[in-house]
């Protein structure tokens, strides 16, 4: 053994606090952890989900409730919080609902399989769902 040995490289665990504010996720990894968060979102907010539906169609007296919460709250929580919590829902749909179709796009053709198209799918992803989630908020605010 006269070779000199070749020194392996050395892999520790990171520092939280030095590394990480400089790692840079690419879009698809944000696609990935933000459809992760919707869900999540969703699943958290089933109640809020249900009681929205239920007070919607169950009659005019309720319906009327249900846009009353929007403009003056529910109790002692005020109606632009109400609002912000619809408009968290309305993303965390748009978002899982768009992602969802990326994914399944990726797993039906493989032409779609890439990083080309991985990372331009994420971005159109990204976008489209901030966009549309813009649109529906500043019809929920009342903008138009």
């Amino acid at each position: 053994m006269t070779e000199i040995a070749k020194k392996r490289p050395e892999f520790r665990n990171i520092h939280a606090f030095r590394d990480l504010p400089t790692y840079r996720l690419p879009a698809a990894g944000w696609v990935s952890i933000l459809h992760r968060i919707s869900g999540v979102i969703m699943f958290l907010l089933m109640p809020f989900i249900i009681w929205m539906f239920d007070t919607s169609i169950s009659s005019e007296y309720s319906f009327a409730r249900f846009r009353s919460a929007f403009n003056n709250g529910l109790g002692f929580v005020p109606g632009w919080f109400v609002k912000l919590v619809a408009l968290a829902l309305i993303w965390s749909y748009l978002h899982h609902f768009i992602a969802g179709l990326r994914h399944l796009w990726m797993d039906t053709s493989h032409a779609a399989v890439s990083k080309e198209f991985g990372a331009k799918s994420a971005v159109f992803t990204l976008a489209a769902s901030i966009f549309l989630t813009l649109v529906l908020g500043a019809k929920l605010f009342g903008l138009y």
